[in-house]
């Protein structure tokens, strides 16, 4: 099992020790860090600054939001970082949801897999350099039909260090999961469980994403870099209670009633009664009840809180999933932690 940590969503600025943490992994032997964007702080800029203080550890966006970038921004943007990091860049895409998509962006949501689709052939053909890019899909036209006529094909002006920069899908519903694993490098699940139920659906899933003509990759060589949390503590109802109101916040309010990905992700772990209460809780601004309406079982199902014994008993579980590394986050101690049981 390889271990990763990152710095998530900012609130009123730079997230404190988020360069030390990194620093501190590097030591470690952590394989990755990764950093995030909503609606607020973007993955770009914060990556390629605190990136700059390392040497060894690759550093990966988890993830860019499709709808904030053009697939060609995307693709400067994901063959600059590949220089300045010398070859370190792991290019981590997601569609986000409805709300962000349509509200903050203003773009259209609908047919997300087939834009998806488009949006990563259109990156891998503009970072591959060998011809210039023409794209007629349903979603994106290159050159743009129906403007001035001047627009023709390009190349990038700048040749890429790689000319297959790994790219990982963000995707929690089934069919998203086997699109990551047809046209990418990874998978960049955000609630994952190990148990076998849960496991053994997203295997599923993988599989029949690999088994699709013109698949990249198999289960021998294809990442999935997960998100754990991580509290130690000797009682593990207060370490729970760590984690309560970041699953009431994801399975209540991030989403809209009846399309929330999250609440279908517990709901498939078999937690659709406690979602549901959860959901009603949230949307009826009764924030707390909704957090200790989050079951231990729940919280035990994707985090690992407890004494360091029973973390590391329950690590046994992770290390026989499809997963291949835990993103970890928490503090340098956890980081140490995590080392020392990992690796």
């Amino acid at each position: 099992m390889r271990l990763a940590t990152g710095a998530g969503y900012w609130s009123s600025g730079p997230p404190a020790g988020a360069i030390d943490s990194l620093l501190e992994a590097e030591r470690l032997g952590y394989e990755s860090f990764w950093t995030a964007e909503a609606y607020g702080s973007d993955a770009l800029t914060p990556l390629a600054w605190w990136g700059a203080s390392t040497s060894r550890i690759k550093l990966g966006t988890s993830i860019i939001q499709m709808s904030a970038r053009t697939p060609s921004a995307t693709a400067m943007a994901a063959i600059t970082m590949d220089h300045l990091s010398e070859g370190r860049f792991i290019l981590g895409l997601g569609v986000s949801g409805p709300q962000v998509v349509e509200g903050w962006y203003g773009e259209p949501y609908p047919k997300p897999l087939a834009r998806t689709r488009e949006y990563i052939g259109i990156v891998r053909s503009i970072i591959a350099r060998d011809k210039p890019v023409e794209f007629h899909g349903e979603f994106y036209n290159l050159p743009y039909s129906g403007g001035t006529g001047l627009g023709k094909p390009l190349k990038s002006t700048v040749h890429p260090r790689r000319t297959d920069i790994p790219i990982y899908l963000g995707a929690e519903g089934p069919k998203n999961v086997a699109l990551s694993a047809e046209l990418c490098d990874g998978w960049l699940p955000l609630f994952f469980s190990p148990r076998p139920g849960s496991n053994g659906f997203y295997r599923d899933a993988m599989a029949e994403g690999f088994a699709r003509p013109g698949a990249r990759r198999g289960f021998d060589d294809f990442e999935v870099v997960c998100p754990i949390t991580v509290v130690l503590g000797d009682d593990v109802e207060r370490a729970a209670d760590k984690v309560r109101p970041n699953l009431a916040l994801y399975i209540g309010g991030m989403g809209a009633r009846g399309q929330n990905f999250h609440f279908e992700v517990f709901a498939r772990m078999g937690f659709e009664a406690e979602c549901t209460t959860i959901q009603d809780l949230y949307l009826a601004g009764r924030k707390d009840e909704a957090a200790a309406a989050v079951t231990t079982e729940m919280v035990e199902a994707v985090a690992l809180v407890g004494p360091r014994d029973k973390i590391r008993d329950d690590l046994a579980a992770w290390e026989e999933s499809v997963v291949t590394t835990l993103l970890v986050s928490g503090p340098p101690s956890t980081l140490r932690l995590m080392a020392e049981l990992c690796l």
